[in-house]
């Protein structure tokens, strides 16, 4: 995913999981089932994180080193399409990547 596309979303209500490279693929598949089928929920891995779980949203953002942490799950909860969001209800035509259905 392209931090352009990212950041973008971010701007309409999105929330970006991304997590460290390295992961489990039951520990990716856990972070899946968080976003899969939601509308404004992003997931990618991304290198370099400073946990091994990053959310983010428009000026908010939690760092997790557990994957299974419930928290990950309450913030998309709060934050996904939320009042922080700079241009919420905005349009976007265009997407990129495929959609986790």
């Amino acid at each position: 995913m392209r931090n352009e596309n990212a950041v973008h979303s971010l701007e309409h209500g999105a929330v970006w999981l991304t997590f460290r490279p390295g992961l489990t693929v039951e520990q990716v598949n856990s972070l899946s089932g968080l976003v899969k089928g939601k509308h404004h929920a992003l997931l990618s891995p991304y290198p370099g994180l400073p946990a091994t779980v990053v959310a983010t949203a428009w000026g908010r953002r939690l760092e997790l080193d557990d994957p299974a942490d419930p928290r990950i799950a309450r913030f998309l909860d709060v934050c996904r399409a939320g009042p922080q969001s700079v241009e919420k209800g905005a349009p976007c035509a265009g997407g990129v990547g495929k959609p986790l259905l």
